[in-house]
């Protein structure tokens, strides 16, 4: 194929038109920009399960933190937001195939009775907790901060509220309870381009998970971003994968 008969993609923003080639770096940003929009706008992390559990994650993102998750090893993993439990089994069932003695904490707000009834009675209910309270109010702390004591590599994944004002809590509650080496994982950070989808939000474009972490790493020098994780160009947390350094 001649230079001249290249593939192009052309998008239309504000009356201007944005033409690139298609095997572009640009044109491979841009197709996946719009295919993470159309994702959002089509609720398309509702769609996986889990062992039969909603996990409420896009595919690539379930994807990498099971890449994460089987390089780190760790023995205790701390999640906030709970939702139905899919994120929550995820992790556990991650630590059962690691054959170590990992358990995960899960701290939510509200933890519904039918998702609480189908958590008890499942399998690997040995391998996690349920912690029923605000993420970023003192119970909730100190439960998280003994049940990391217990742990030798310690993974934080926040999922919960998705405003600035919360995340930014949270990261700076629990950034001190991931060990050198390992992840504080913000999600959702794309919720900043989501404000611009038909179900998207103006306030989102500057009250979003994305504008805490930029702050977070302004103020906290021994984490750093680590895009292996978001590589695979469509997630729902750019920039959100979080090393402490050693």
């Amino acid at each position: 194929m001649s230079k001249q008969d290249r593939e192009t993609v052309s998008y239309s923003r504000d009356g201007e038109i944005r033409t690139v080639d298609l095997y572009s770096d640009s044109g491979r940003e841009l197709l996946a920009e719009l295919w993470l929009k159309l994702s959002m706008e089509y609720k398309r992390m509702y769609e996986p399960t889990w062992l039969g559990i909603p996990i409420i994650q896009l595919p690539e993102d379930i994807l990498q933190l099971q890449e994460l998750i089987w390089k780190l090893r760790p023995d205790r993993i701390i999640e906030t937001g709970v939702a139905h439990g899919g994120s929550l089994v995820f992790s556990a069932t991650m630590l059962e195939l690691l054959g170590n003695d990992g358990r995960v904490l899960g701290i939510d707000i509200d933890i519904r009775e039918p998702n609480s009834i189908r958590l008890d009675a499942h399998p690997l209910r040995n391998r996690f907790e349920l912690f029923e309270g605000s993420s970023i109010e003192p119970p909730a702390i100190d439960k998280a901060m003994s049940f990391a004591a217990e742990g030798d590599c310690v993974l934080v994944i926040l999922d919960s509220k998705h405003s600035y004002e919360h995340v930014l809590a949270e990261l700076e509650f629990y950034h001190t309870l991931v060990t050198p080496d390992s992840y504080l994982v913000a999600m959702d950070g794309a919720q900043a381009l989501a404000c611009e989808i038909p179900r998207g939000v103006p306030a989102w474009k500057d009250d979003n998970p994305l504008a805490a972490i930029h702050e977070f790493l302004a103020r906290h020098s021994e984490f750093t971003i680590d895009t292996k994780y978001t590589r695979m160009d469509i997630t729902a947390s750019p920039d959100g994968y979080l090393r402490r350094r050693k």
